[in-house]
């Protein structure tokens, strides 16, 4: 969890609209409400801040989040705007743009996760730019941890780099050099494109000069199509998971009491975000979970893996 996952948790929201009997809503926009807040979540963005970009009351998005309330068609727009996506996503159909995108669209109806897997592997070989395992060379000495914050990405990704012999770097202390602030700073500042604009520079940088390096991602990172796929083609992926109380504990424990401030709305919001990016972060080679051990005993299971998956065990035993 990034700077801005530990404001959505720290934000307590305004009553719940959904006193509204349920047969009273119109289903498409219930759905469509479920897509604001599910993009909100993925984006790790407060009902407030949406609102605030969108230049509408939070009272009024929280309407449309609860599908309670027929929004304007400019008003989604704003909302789509705020939310740094396309309208049509809003809606639900990114697939309108081309015949192309439309017969593609039917080609992939209906297909499982495996097939779609195997396609974006396959359109990543074809095109040079997606995330192919083994098309980069480099890739299997690059290991980057995904994961929100308070999963254990920085204190055991500084102990694995140290085993293994590699240099460590948190990518989120490389965005704030790139930029000359802290992360809350850009957020405040200049707004999430301008984030998510830095957060490649840094990645790619990383990329660039380290061939053995193990990098703490910012949780937020998945959001971001391109940056994902990025860290896919040239990393391999480690999800460091923990249970929610898990997060929320950790985060205290590094001095941050915002998330406590408000504890059953924060609670509510970070599970909500962890159910918007756990698709995301189930793309990773490996997966790991934190809370079923001390951290003695993570490290070393976590570093069992790792040597394990990647046949380190006898290069850099």
């Amino acid at each position: 969890m990034d700077a801005a996952d530990s404001g959505v948790m720290a934000t307590a929201r305004p009553a719940d609209p959904t006193a509204v009997e349920d047969e009273a809503r119109n289903p498409f926009l219930v759905a469509l409400g479920e897509r604001v807040r599910t993009l909100r979540s993925r984006r790790g963005m407060t009902r407030k801040a949406v609102a605030v970009a969108a230049d509408v009351s939070e009272r009024h998005l929280a309407n449309l989040e609860y599908g309670t309330g027929n929004a304007s068609i400019l008003v989604l727009l704003q909302v789509a705007q705020a939310l740094h996506c396309s309208l049509a996503e809003l809606l639900g159909d990114v697939s309108t743009s081309s015949p192309e995108w439309l017969l593609i669209r039917e080609l992939l109806e209906g297909r499982g996760e495996g097939d779609l897997r195997r396609v974006r592997v396959a359109i990543g070989s074809l095109l040079g730019g997606g995330a192919v395992p083994g098309g980069d060379p480099g890739r299997s000495a690059r290991i980057a941890l995904i994961g929100l914050r308070g999963a254990g990405k920085s204190t055991l990704g500084q102990r694995l780099a140290d085993d293994l012999g590699f240099a460590f770097i948190e990518l989120s202390r490389e965005i704030e050099k790139f930029a000359g602030c802290s992360i809350h700073e850009i957020h405040s500042l200049y707004g999430t494109p301008a984030y998510r604009r830095y957060e490649r520079r840094a990645l790619e940088e990383a990329i660039q000069i380290y061939p053995e390096v193990v990098i703490a991602t910012p949780g937020g990172l998945v959001s971001d199509a391109a940056n994902f796929n990025l860290l896919l083609s040239h990393c391999t992926t480690v999800w460091l998971q923990a249970d929610p109380a898990d997060h929320m504990g950790r985060v205290a424990a590094q001095g941050d009491m915002r998330p406590m401030a408000a504890s059953r709305e924060a609670m509510e919001d970070l599970k909500r975000i962890l159910a918007g990016r756990s698709a995301f972060y189930s793309k990773a080679d490996m997966s790991f979970n934190t809370s079923a051990y001390s951290l003695d005993d993570a490290f070393q299971a976590l570093r069992v893996q790792v040597r394990e998956q990647l046949g380190f065990v006898t290069k850099h035993a």
